[in-house]
């Protein structure tokens, strides 16, 4: 990047910086006021796509209180891919260290729910698991290997997480309850969904994910929550599609 790049990329995002030297307008005169306007359509066009990559968030601090959060990072972290998908995702770190919303310190983990649920809108397809797999004896089974589909994300958080997306997304929900809540997102048909992880399903999950045989998933997710229950995880699992093609240790 020469140095007029770097003067020109300096006042675009800087509101009080001057206009760079040898900018002119349509008749060659300096450029001012014309630059000013460009550098305010360029945090407005980041602050816009920021506003539809978190919903949740605008839902929770309102249309005025994102933009005007949107406004500072766009300021501070301007995009560094042409992908406008993936713009925002430093946000929840962003969040974790911006002082005046310290006091909101589920919004962090609120920022990447929201990042989730794009990545697994943007995600590939992925075949549906066979349900045969379940009609095999015990000993087969035991050996399994499930994964989840690239649509399916899993979140851990020490907040009420589905709580708080399901109270300021979903009509008529239960306000958010003080425990910390994992989720997992999956995307059964067109639009992603976040559900409630049961105890210990995450680990589970994670596990299989990992290339876990079935039963040493089982016994990950066990030791880690002694009330892990296997049965609720994996009607949650098949259910929500959440898993896609599995092996067994015979498969070449």
């Amino acid at each position: 990047m020469t140095v007029e790049q770097t003067q020109f990329r300096a006042a675009l995002l800087d509101a009080q910086a001057a206009v760079p030297p040898g900018l002119s307008d349509g008749a060659g005169a300096p450029a001012g006021n014309r630059f000013s306007v460009y550098r305010n359509n360029v945090i407005v066009s980041l602050s816009e796509a920021l506003t539809v990559a978190f919903p949740l968030l605008v839902k929770l601090l309102g249309a005025q209180g994102f933009g005007q959060l949107a406004g500072i990072y766009a300021r501070q972290n301007p995009p560094q891919s042409p992908l406008m998908m993936h713009y925002g995702a430093t946000l929840p770190a962003f969040l974790e260290g911006f002082e005046p919303l310290a006091h909101l310190g589920y919004l962090a983990d609120c920022a990447r729910l929201d990042i989730e649920m794009r990545k697994s809108y943007h995600a590939a397809e992925a075949a549906n698991l066979n349900p045969e797999v379940f009609q095999r004896d015990e000993t087969a089974l035991m050996q399994v290997q499930l994964r989840l589909k690239p649509s399916s994300r899993v979140l851990r958080s020490r907040w009420p997480l589905y709580d708080i997306w399901a109270f300021n997304m979903t009509e008529g929900a239960a306000k958010p309850r003080a425990i910390a809540q994992d989720v997992i997102i999956t995307r059964p048909e067109f639009d992603p969904t976040p559900h409630l992880l049961a105890p210990g399903s995450a680990d589970w999950l994670d596990a299989l994910h990992a290339g876990e045989i079935f039963v040493a998933a089982c016994e990950a997710a066990a030791s880690s929550f002694q009330d892990f229950d296997l049965t609720t995880s994996l009607t949650q699992a098949i259910t929500t599609q959440a898993l896609t093609e599995y092996t067994t240790k015979e498969t070449p």
